[in-house]
């Protein structure tokens, strides 16, 4: 039989340009392509630039992770010039960023992966009251009556009726691989809509500390988040008691409305723990730094390397072992396109060979993407929550264990299932339960400081670069965001930036095949045991790709000058 051809492109349900072509035969994947579609550019306005300000050019990269690309270049300059910050500043930025964790995990739960498994047409079947009992069987989260779904359902069927289904169109709605009852459908877009003015709440904490949402203000020594209990223009008592109730609001709808959907709807689709491995190999840098930012002992997710699921030895990480290559990527290098650079010394110039038109086939292509190939010791990696939970989990850390030796308990399976599509859509759940708890410990320990007399929250000691190192310095800022390993890597040189490269979880897990025919996550996981029943409508890619939150924007982001969107699912 020969092979099927299918294209899907943009995958996302809002971030766009990753393109995705897969062949098929007999009801399964065979070979798989993931390319960035448009030009990554943005390292290459940061040369000659103060480093100082860097965080706020490179934060730009994209607005989804609001706060990761500044944290991570703050992180880096200050690595490059020896800056440590006050405690305070850390403890503010882990609650600023462990709130973008919240937020962000929540929403790529319900708003961009959910209606892979979620129906959303079936639920106009459902009986408010059987969802009633449902949900009140699984949480006692407030809005569980009979009204309150009867409600939700006439507005679903209002869209329906108007001819139109608004934020629920062009969904594969009565696709046979959908498998929960119409109840349980009926109670997750009830929860989809909620958690759209959940964020919106919570998220507030950025505006707080960081002055605005999207985009915070950050300060490379510190934070720029002055804090007086008894001054209305600083961090003041009162806007500490909105902190506290942020987090507990947080905390409240993770544990009895996100988490609880999660476990639910996983144990209809159990059968997905078997399916989208892919490479076996998972990066960590760790993340979280309760003591010194350098003192990686102290990391509340540890960092380090597993390499072919093995979970028994957790290796160190080496910044000096990364590379990225170009030879099935548009870009060259002065070096030659078979050699791979590290970041300090990376290039950024693009070169397209690509075809003409857009809707000719990449895959076959020599060169077929925008994305990089970054390797760890000559090898591809997984990043993002599932890579953080194994290694958190081969380090012996115990609130990790605890949540995952309870999750495959209460879903019936084994250690393997976390090794799948299923298993990084637990993973990213057990994470965000995680966090919501120790949002508390962060805020606590940062009231205790100011109770004691501690506000400082910025170094200023080294802001002079009459006081910075001679010569040429460089720098490497780690940070796990919520996709995965970022890093941003800087050189300096009489006060200016002379070389600036961002290695991101995208471009990890949308690494192209390499020199030696390596594929990266996306790739592999398509190959690895994986369904397609219908080519005209691959749901399946979209639930093993969406598992791993792609953004792109962060691996490519100069826009199209026109505007124009690329919208297709093709098949051949």
């Amino acid at each position: 039989m020969a092979a099927t051809k299918v294209v899907v492109d943009p995958i996302t349900r809002i971030e766009g340009h990753l393109r995705i072509e897969v062949q098929s035969e007999n009801g399964k994947i065979t070979d798989s392509w993931a390319s960035s579609t448009q030009f990554r550019g943005i390292e290459t306005i940061m040369k000659d630039r103060d480093p100082r300000d860097a965080w706020a050019f490179v934060q730009r990269i994209c607005g989804v992770c609001t706060v990761v690309h500044a944290v991570a270049s703050c992180r880096a300059v200050e690595d490059a010039l020896d800056i440590r910050i006050p405690p305070n500043a850390n403890i503010i930025r882990n609650l600023i960023h462990g709130m973008q964790f919240i937020q962000d995990h929540v929403i790529h739960f319900y708003h961009l992966h959910a209606l892979d498994w979620v129906d959303v047409v079936s639920a106009l079947k459902a009986d408010p009251a059987g969802t009633s009992r449902l949900a009140k069987s699984l949480s006692p989260w407030p809005n569980n009556s009979e009204t309150y779904f009867a409600e939700v359902q006439n507005r679903v069927k209002k869209f329906v009726a108007s001819g139109q289904l608004g934020i629920f169109t062009n969904g594969y709605w009565g696709h046979p691989a959908y498998k929960l009852p119409p109840e349980a459908n009926l109670m997750a877009v009830a929860h989809y809509l909620e958690a759209l003015d959940w964020q919106r709440d919570i998220i507030r904490l950025h505006a707080i500390f960081g002055g605005k949402n999207p985009h915070p203000n950050f300060l490379v020594g510190g934070m720029a988040s002055a804090i007086n209990l008894n001054d209305t223009a600083t961090i003041n008592a009162e806007r500490l008691t909105d902190i506290r109730d942020m987090i507990t609001r947080a905390q409240r709808f993770v544990e009895q409305v996100y988490w609880t959907d999660l476990v639910a709807i996983a144990g209809f689709y159990k059968d997905w723990a078997a399916i989208g491995g892919g490479v076996k190999n998972h990066l960590c840098y760790g993340e979280f730094p309760e003591g010194d930012i350098r003192d990686l002992d102290k990391l509340y997710f540890p960092r380090g390397i597993i390499y072919d699921n093995d979970l028994t030895k957790v290796h160190d990480f080496d910044p000096a072992k990364v590379q990225e290559f170009i030879n099935t990527s548009w870009y060259e290098y002065s070096t030659g396109p078979e050699s791979g650079l590290h970041p300090f010394d990376g290039e950024t110039t693009p070169k397209y060979t690509g075809p003409a038109t857009p809707w000719t086939y990449l895959m076959g292509e020599p060169k077929y993407t925008w994305m990089k190939a970054p390797r760890y010791e000559g090898k591809p990696m997984q990043v993002g929550p599932l890579s953080r939970l194994l290694v958190a989990y081969g380090k012996g850390h115990e609130e990790v264990r605890e949540m995952v030796g309870g999750v495959m308990s209460a879903l019936n399976v084994g250690p393997s299932a976390l090794f799948s599509t299923l298993g990084r859509t637990a993973a990213r759940g057990m994470e965000t339960v995680l966090l919501a708890r120790r949002m508390n410990k962060w805020y606590d320990d940062l009231v205790n400081r100011i109770k004691n007399g501690d506000t400082q929250t910025f170094n200023q000691e080294k802001w002079d670069p009459s006081k910075w190192p001679a010569g040429e310095s460089k720098g490497f800022g780690f940070l796990d965001a919520p996709r995965g390993a970022l890093g941003h890597w800087v050189k300096i040189k009489d006060g200016k930036i002379t070389n600036y490269q961002c290695v991101v979880p995208s471009t990890w897990n949308c690494s192209p095949r390499d020199g030696q025919g390596q594929q990266g996550a996306y790739e592999a996981s398509l190959v690895d045991n994986h369904p397609l029943v219908n080519p005209e409508q691959p749901l399946e890619i979209l639930r093993t790709i969406h598992s791993f939150d792609p953004c792109m924007s962060c691996g490519v982001h100069v826009l199209d000058a026109n505007g124009n969107p690329v919208v297709e699912v093709k098949v051949q």
